[in-house]
């Protein structure tokens, strides 16, 4: 497949400065980065693409036979492309907080070692995430809440602190590349000197090699107990939100860092209440009296019960809004309302008195609906509408 002309690649004018070349790179390179894009074929292959192209034209000799040549011109040079990732990280610095300056054998990622052959401070592999769900109720979701969980997960060893290892010296020094958790390969060429540096697949770029195991995790670093996790949920967070707590998740292998515990929200259900977004609404019965002259009523809230008003001649179906009585919202400053929605309640069973009286108040006029009455009411969907203005 032919490949792209690398000014296309990192979006820059063939007379661009190699600030703007520099600046370009730095664009992409965040954008396709590995850890950004974990097992994403195509962002890799696209980083991969961007490297290929920042390191001819950051280098004026490589920049002017390729403009002069093309990617013909490549073919005669020192440049072979990179392989894999590693090599890029081996060739640039660390684009999220690496320097940019110097040259191209001085550039190294931060994620492993130096150019100094500096090693990691731990020879393992991180621990993976953790994910569980946490059912809150609506008052705890009003007004935020604090949580104490017990989950089983791995945890650093308790014997050998992580390491892995018996003893303080239950490591030797890695043989092939003598301790440094790297290897390179020095190659000449009319150009100059190319430095391509590897990480040292015997120890996995640690420098060390585990001789002598811990007894208790089998040279894991890690055990699986039973943890205590405090979580802290801020007022207002819906059904399928997650939080995210950093570095508590299983532990590494043999102090290699933590996951992170993604705790997905659910929300109970409520026998009063129903959730409309950080509003809430409450169905209350009244009686026709009530509902006909009027009166105070008590009603319960997410922090307990308050006093309402009802206006005469409230009809069935009737919103009242409470304000400051709903959901704080997230992250922000105020609270949704209560919405009460007022529903007539008709007995199932009355007395003979009462019969008589309710057949006697029959007979008076303005007991009964007339024509206007019917064309003004409004429909049931047009009720639910003034639940959410």
């Amino acid at each position: 497949m032919q490949k792209r002309d690398f000014y296309e690649v990192l979006g820059v004018s063939r007379n661009a400065s190699q600030e703007e070349i520099k600046k370009a790179y730095r664009k992409f390179a965040v954008k396709y980065h590995p850890d950004k894009n974990p097992n994403d074929p195509e962002a890799e292959k696209k980083f991969k693409e961007c490297a290929e192209a920042y390191e001819v034209l950051r280098d004026p000799d490589k920049r002017q036979r390729y403009d002069r040549f093309g990617h013909e011109g490549m073919r005669s040079s020192d440049f072979g492309g990179f392989r894999d990732v590693e090599d890029i990280f081996s060739a640039f610095g660390d684009i999220f907080g690496g320097s940019f300056g110097g040259t191209i054998f001085e550039e190294v990622f931060s994620g492993g070692r130096g150019r100094s052959g500096r090693s990691r401070s731990y020879t393992g592999t991180a621990g993976s995430d953790l994910k569980i769900r946490l059912k809150l109720t609506l008052e705890e979701i009003a007004r935020g809440t604090k949580k104490k969980l017990k989950i089983n997960k791995y945890v650093s060893c308790s014997t050998c602190s992580g390491s892995g290892a018996s003893s303080s010296d239950g490591y030797r020094r890695c043989e092939y590349c003598s301790g440094s958790g790297e290897i390179r390969q020095v190659s000449r060429s009319v150009f100059g000197q190319f430095v391509n540096i590897t990480p040292c697949a015997n120890c996995g770029g640690s420098g060390k090699i585990l001789s002598s195991p811990c007894k208790a995790c089998d040279g894991e670093g890690r055990e699986q107990k039973e943890a205590t996790v405090e979580i802290s949920v801020p007022a207002g967070v819906l059904e399928g939100q997650y939080l995210t707590l950093r570095n508590q998740g299983n532990a590494g292998r043999r102090g290699g860092p933590a996951g992170d515990l993604l705790v997905v929200i659910e929300e109970e259900h409520h026998e009063k209440f129903i959730r409309r977004g950080d509003d809430i609404v409450f169905d209350l019965l009244v009686s026709y009296p009530t509902a006909v002259m009027g009166g105070d009523v008590e009603v319960p809230t997410l922090n307990g019960r308050a006093r309402m008003k009802i206006d005469p001649g409230t009809p069935s179906g009737r919103i009242l809004r409470m304000r400051g009585k709903g959901i704080q919202h997230l992250n922000g400053g105020g609270r949704g309302d209560q919405l009460v929605r007022i529903n007539v309640w008709v007995p199932k069973k009355v007395s003979a008195k009462e019969k008589e009286l309710i057949r006697e108040l029959d007979k008076q006029q303005n007991i009964h609906p007339k024509e206007s009455d019917q064309s003004a009411n409004k429909s049931f969907f047009e009720k639910i509408k003034d639940v959410f203005n």
